[in-house]
């Protein structure tokens, strides 16, 4: 089935902004780039935000079909699925169109906390944590929430520590300190 002109758009605009950024990225160069003009941009989104939210809405369930899907085929169980994340980190790290994590960007460009831009970005952090809890859960092991968090904050920084280049090996680092975290899970 082809595909509609808007969803084309909210493709093609992901990966536009993907590139350059929210703010950086204008009607004008969402025009050249997308090769969709502003009336037709204007006819499916109201605003350059609705836009925005769109992608992100996009990104978050490719993002996290990809991630989900990927770390099953590396583990068969919650445990070994919970360290797998830093693999399936590290394969992305490694593609070559890498630029970081979409939500961290729209949420550093669009602080307030009220705004649904922010919303949507902490929206996608709050689903990946739930899956790392459930995958704790269905581990059994102790303190589920907490080793969630903790393993969200090393995704994060082994993201944000791949984006900036400090290091060959974030994915592979985070992977080992999360190791740690899951052997002082099992023995509480």
């Amino acid at each position: 089935m082809r595909p509609n002109k808007r969803d084309e758009l909210v493709r093609k605009a992901l990966d536009v902004f993907y590139r350059h950024g929210f703010h950086a990225t204008g009607m004008d160069m969402l025009v050249v780039e997308t090769g969709v003009s502003k009336t037709s941009m204007y006819k499916h989104f109201k605003t350059k935000d609705d836009l925005i939210l769109a992608v992100l809405k996009l990104r978050d369930e490719r993002f996290r079909e990809w991630l989900y899907a990927r770390i099953e085929e590396l583990s068969n169980t919650p445990s070994g699925q919970m360290i797998a994340v830093f693999d399936a980190l590290g394969e992305w790290f490694d593609t070559p169109d890498f630029r970081g994590c979409m939500f961290i960007k729209a949420s550093s460009e669009f602080q307030e906390t009220d705004n649904p831009i922010y919303q949507q970005s902490s929206e996608h952090k709050r689903l990946l944590l739930e899956h790392l809890i459930g995958l704790a859960r269905r581990a059994d092991l102790a303190n589920p929430e907490q080793l969630a968090r903790q393993l969200i904050i090393l995704k994060e920084g082994a993201i944000i520590m791949a984006a900036m280049g400090f290091g060959d090996t974030p994915a592979q680092d985070a992977k080992a300190a999360a190791e740690v975290l899951f052997a002082s899970s099992l023995q509480d």
